[in-house]
């Protein structure tokens, strides 16, 4: 309903609050559904927890985002419906929306399952408990300064909070042991190194378009580096390790296409980072022409991380089956 109403503005009125209602009753649907779920009895001869474990503690704030983005886009998108004139929010609600959304929801919740898995997936250190609780506070802090318009020390304390939380995860530590690469590509480590690196990236990105930015390419270029060097490359790499195992199959099926999505995934989110400022704050007119590539590098290191999982349920099930027919033949 969004996409017809943005893109061909066919009853928009309408479709912006519905649309945006929709969204809020999934994410209530989701909350109800998650709430019922119960922690684990502890094991025998093991004192029970009280106090709830620091991943848990940032994948819970950053549903709250998520939760708070739902609740800004329907009052927002029913405020346009009844009294705005064009088909978007305006540039200074839209930068609070995007703040909320990115370092909000999608940041928290993947620091979270990071200290959850990376210390077994990289055989690095449980993370620094201390430094982590500093990091998510700077970005709540960071969070709610760009809801309220203040958008340089927002900048500064988000990018802040990137630096530390890489402190935080060891990432910068020499592992005390061989990495977790069964069944995946061996460059996984170095890939969920360099989705850190891109967070900071974003981060000191932010602080630059705060200061100085005329025509949103320097805030552009950010946001890329957080949602596709960040967000995409730790699912690209994190995706292969964990996901197979879910549907029975206990490795992906191309070492070699999990390379190669990541690798153009990187490319392409390079070439866009780096040319996006150049082109739109006027400073180099031939980056308009490196823009398009970018495009295509990701979309095609998108389609064959998305050809490799497609052929590790087909073909894993399959093989899966059979095992499973011959074992109860056998038996």
């Amino acid at each position: 309903m969004r996409w017809a109403a943005n893109i061909y503005a066919w009853h928009w009125r309408f479709l912006f609050p519905i649309s945006a209602g929709f969204e809020l009753i999934a994410v209530l649907l989701f909350l109800a559904a998650a709430s019922r779920h119960k922690l684990p009895e502890p094991m025998e001869g093991k004192p029970a927890k009280t106090s709830m474990e620091l991943w848990m503690v940032s994948v819970l704030l950053g549903t709250a985002g998520l939760s708070a983005a739902v609740i800004f886009n329907f009052v927002e998108c029913l405020n346009l419906a009844i009294h705005g004139m064009q088909l978007s929010f305006p540039y200074a609600l839209d930068q609070k929306y995007l703040v909320l959304l990115g370092w909000g929801f999608l940041v928290p919740v993947v620091w979270g399952f990071s200290a959850r898995w990376l210390p077994s997936f990289l055989a690095i250190a449980k993370p620094d408990a201390q430094l982590f609780r500093l990091a998510l506070v700077m970005n709540l802090m960071g969070v709610l300064c760009g809801v309220a318009g203040l958008s340089k020390p927002a900048t500064i304390m988000l990018a802040s909070s990137a630096v530390a939380i890489g402190f935080a995860l060891h990432l910068t530590q020499r592992p005390h042991g061989p990495a977790k690469v069964q069944g995946i590509h061996p460059s996984f480590p170095t890939f969920i190194r360099l989705a850190y690196a891109w967070l900071v990236i974003a981060g000191l990105l932010s602080i630059w378009a705060a200061f100085a930015d005329q025509h949103g390419g320097i805030w552009g270029a950010s946001r890329h580096a957080l949602t596709v060097g960040f967000a995409a490359t730790m699912v690209f790499s994190i995706g292969p390790r964990i996901l197979p195992h879910f549907g029975g199959v206990h490795g992906i099926f191309s070492k070699r296409l999990m390379f190669l999505s990541l690798l153009f995934l990187q490319m392409g989110c390079l070439l866009r980072v780096s040319s996006e400022p150049l082109a739109y704050e006027g400073l180099l007119p031939f980056a308009w022409k490196v823009l398009p590539i970018s495009g295509m590098l990701e979309l095609t290191g998108v389609l064959l991380f998305a050809a490799n999982l497609a052929l590790t349920f087909l073909l894993g099930r399959s093989a899966f089956a059979v095992n499973s027919a011959s074992k109860k033949a056998a038996a």
